[in-house]
């Protein structure tokens, strides 16, 4: 892991200095995101990453400081959140990651107070939802993509209330099938819950990432386990066109 995080750091002025330029593939080529550049960065804004594992990507969790590399990861967020620095520099902004591996949204509202509200964010990116399912498989969890959205819209609802002027980002729960752990079985039920985490960002009016079409339209290029290691976490490929779908949904200019 550490080689591996090494590596990716490494990566980040490239990242950095190309935007959402050319690095490994152009985000562009395959999202479908409707809101692209629809959010602006603004003095002195605080800009927060939540989710599982895929947020997580083996972030030292015991750095809860801003702008600090190793409080990243190596995955799609530090990444992203690198180019924000880097274009953003004169706006003085702060970018936490609170991702913790294997959260699902009641485990994201047991810590919202600390991990969210608290932190007084300006735009909240949020990937919750492969754990919600798959819990259901490997663990004998009961949770179904009612229960799923329902648990969601309670997470949103808090938000708004503790912060009426929010900027949302939800991402889509994505697998890639018959890479590993992605198998039929998990059809067709799996999809209900991404269709749960469209539903809701309509509902709400927030920027979506569809993570899902993205990665799909990305096999065209390569196989699922080129962009992922095991059918959810991604490679390094993977997290560079997170990173640049998550950026195409910021106007950096």
């Amino acid at each position: 892991m550490n080689s591996r995080r090494d590596f990716l750091k490494k990566s980040i002025l490239a990242v950095g200095t190309t935007a959402m330029g050319s690095t490994l593939l152009h985000a562009e080529d395959f999202s479908s995101a409707k809101t692209k550049g629809g959010i602006s960065i603004n003095q002195n804004d605080v800009i927060l990453f939540q989710g599982d594992s895929i947020t997580d990507a083996g972030r030292k969790k015991d750095n809860l400081n801003p702008n600090e590399m190793n409080a990243f990861g190596g995955g799609y967020a530090m990444l992203a959140a690198g180019v924000l620095l880097n274009k953003c520099a004169s706006k003085n902004i702060k970018i936490y990651n609170r991702g913790i591996s294997g959260n699902r949204v009641p485990d994201l509202m047991n810590r919202w107070q600390a991990d969210c509200i608290d932190l007084k964010p300006n735009i909240v990116s949020i990937l919750i939802g492969v754990n919600d399912f798959w819990r259901t498989k490997d663990r004998g969890a009961i949770n179904t993509p009612e229960q799923y959205k329902g648990q969601y819209k309670e997470l949103l609802d808090k938000t708004l209330a503790a912060l009426p002027n929010v900027k949302l980002i939800i991402g889509e729960p994505f697998g890639l099938k018959d890479v590993k752990h992605i198998n039929d079985s998990w059809y067709p039920e799996f999809p209900k819950y991404q269709l749960a985490a469209r539903e809701l960002a309509k509902e709400y009016k927030t920027a979506f990432i569809p993570y899902q079409d993205i990665f799909d339209k990305a096999l065209k290029a390569n196989t699922g386990a080129y962009w992922t290691t095991d059918g959810v976490h991604t490679s390094w490929a993977g997290a560079n066109l997170m990173a640049e779908s998550w950026l195409a949904q910021i106007n950096l200019k």
